[in-house]
């Protein structure tokens, strides 16, 4: 394996790199970088995990080091589909772009537009961004794509599942015609395909990885659960040390699952679109942290979590289809660690949960298991839960009505009177 600086990256950021532990690339960085900081457009398929933001971001950083940008004319762009995952973009690339003097932010939906264009006004050199806020600063002049040099499309596979690709290809074709394309997607037919032909020119592929569970990394489980056991095993599951995510269809399922396990004494905290952005942040922080090391998300969430030491993803609701169940899984197992995958089936279940783990390239390990079971224990690490409470924070409390400013205040049973 060649090292960053073999790889054509500039010494600086080899060598803040290393500052940061970083001393050898992953492969996909090692299949990418070559090529893109030549400046060819490229088509990129690698597992989540596997290091993708760094492979197009040291290629942005060191393609747009040496110049700085115009206020409200970024001159590097980056599309992701989700505001999680545009947070955790910047965060690995901003300790770089210092190191190159660049300043890198994001723009995204659900946080003040003001503060955005005061930021945009600024001047960002490499801007990171979801494809509807995006749209909202283009169409109001806040923000101008004429002078980006290089653009960046980051699991463009999940924009076509959400819907975002005409928005896509409309920022696409504000960007200069001439520049460069990087497109990242776990999938690269249907939609993607179609705006692979339309806005990348002669793009090379770089392919490290099958689309997939990693057969390496993870294991693989189906846990079968009469449905009267359910929820005692879910809060063995979650009892477990450790972090641990699990995944449920709904937010209403998923805020009632928090509720569920937090009477029982297991912390636990929601993650779901349902959420102002300001909470989703601060749940990732703590789980992050490990003040709440269980985090209950819809899949809203399977692709932005990009948080490392998470030994366990729980599908308790399985997934809708293959991709979504190797979205969860990719949770688990980053960056060469490992991990356990779990789906939790009832009887009637089991067929359908069978042909989807065979459609996503998976052969799991089968057990039928009761609370408590050595076997629930041998795959999870469960225990029992503590069955103390733990009080909702207070953020989340209901607000106790009151009495509006001028009116009468009740006393005993009858109605107040006006002093």
């Amino acid at each position: 394996m060649p090292s960053f600086a073999e790889l054509g990256l500039p010494e600086r950021l080899v060598k803040s790199l290393a500052e940061q532990g970083f001393t050898a690339p992953f492969p996909v960085q090692a299949a990418t970088l070559p090529d893109t900081l030549a400046g060819r457009d490229l088509l990129g398929r690698g597992q989540t995990g596997s290091g993708k933001t760094l492979a197009f971001g040291l290629a942005l950083l060191a393609r747009l080091a040496g110049e700085r940008a115009r206020p409200t004319a970024p001159r590097g762009l980056v599309l992701v589909p989700t505001r999680e995952l545009a947070t955790q973009v910047v965060e690995v690339l901003r300790p770089l772009s210092a190191a190159v003097d660049l300043r890198v932010t994001d723009i995204v939906g659900g946080m003040s537009m003001n503060k955005q264009i005061a930021e945009l006004r600024r001047g960002i050199d490499l801007l990171v961004a979801t494809p509807g806020r995006l749209a909202d600063h283009l169409q109001q002049g806040t923000c101008a794509l004429s002078e980006v040099t290089i653009t960046a499309l980051d699991e463009a596979d999940r924009m076509a599942d959400m819907g975002f690709l005409p928005q896509v290809r409309k920022i696409l074709d504000r960007t200069p015609s001439d520049g460069q394309r990087l497109l990242f997607s776990a999938t690269l037919d249907g939609e993607v395909d179609t705006l692979v032909r339309r806005h990348l020119t002669d793009p090379v592929t770089r392919s490290v990885a099958p689309p997939t569970a990693s057969v390496d990394t993870m294991e693989h489980h189906v846990l079968v659960v009469d449905r009267d056991d359910r929820s005692r095993v879910i809060a063995e599951i979650a009892a477990r040390e450790g972090r641990t995510i699990m995944f449920v269809r709904t937010k209403h399922g998923a805020d009632r699952m928090v509720r569920v396990l937090r009477r029982q004494g297991v912390a636990a905290g929601p993650l779901h679109g349902g959420r102002s952005q300001n909470q989703r942040n601060r749940a990732l922080d703590e789980f992050r942290s490990g003040e709440v090391p269980v985090l209950v998300a819809t899949d809203v969430a399977a692709r932005g979590i990009h948080i490392d030491d998470v030994g366990l993803v729980v599908h308790i609701d399985p997934p809708a289809d293959p991709k979504a169940y190797l979205h969860r899984a990719g949770r688990t197992a980053r960056a060469g660690e490992e991990g356990i995958v779990v789906t939790l089936a009832t009887p009637e279940q089991r067929s359908e949960v069978n042909l989807l783990t065979k459609q996503a390239g998976v052969r799991p390990e089968v057990a039928v298991v009761t609370p408590g079971h050595p076997d629930l224990v041998r795959v999870t690490g469960s225990r029992e839960p503590t069955g103390e409470p733990i009080a909702a924070p207070k953020r989340e409390q209901p607000k106790r009505a009151q009495p509006k400013s001028g009116q009468p205040r009740q006393a005993g049973r009858g109605r107040g009177r006006r002093r």
